[in-house]
């Protein structure tokens, strides 16, 4: 499943909700018909979409089954979801997050460095963690100069190993 969107509040007496969006795809709720709802304790429902529209950077959502501002109040902080199969297709060079999480790291002399556990945003570029086997972790920038293959069939990501990149980490060691 996706995430493309997180319940922010209740909207109006009808049962709609705001929410923001989570994902790059234009138009990704215009045409949208159910989705599934992760509530914040992990329960999942399906929800059919009765209707979706734009609302500043937000959008507001309407469901057949929420009718009252109390049904969508148990909404708030819930994540929507979608079928991996539903995901549009991305332009070469970018991947879904829960393509990367999870994958192996090497250098580009086939050296391991870990296994990417995090995706942090920044303001100029996302940043991988990786995992060390010996629980280290290893801040790498995800910029074209420093991630050099990302092989999503085969879970690997190679790097190029540049000056202080992996501080502590001899051939050695890894």
């Amino acid at each position: 499943m996706l995430a493309i969107g997180r319940v922010v509040r209740v909207h109006g007496l009808r049962g709609d909700v705001r929410v923001r969006s989570l994902s790059d795809v234009p138009g990704r709720f215009a045409t949208l018909t159910a989705v599934t709802v992760e509530e914040p304790g992990g329960a999942r429902r399906p929800l059919a979409v009765r209707a979706a529209r734009p609302l500043g950077n937000d959008y507001l959502l309407s469901f057949e089954s929420i009718e009252t501002p109390e049904a969508a109040a148990r909404l708030v902080g819930s994540l929507l979801q979608i079928a991996e199969d539903q995901a549009a297709p991305l332009p070469d060079g970018q991947y879904y997050q829960h393509d990367l999480v999870g994958m192996a790291v090497r250098t580009e002399e086939g050296l391991p460095v870990g296994t990417l556990a995090d995706i942090l945003p920044t303001g100029a570029n996302e940043v991988f963690v990786v995992r060390a086997a010996d629980g280290r972790e290893h801040l790498i920038p995800a910029t074209k100069e420093v991630v050099r293959r990302v092989d999503v069939p085969a879970r690997l990501m190679t790097i190029r190993r540049i000056a202080g990149l992996l501080e502590g980490h001899n051939a050695d060691e890894m």
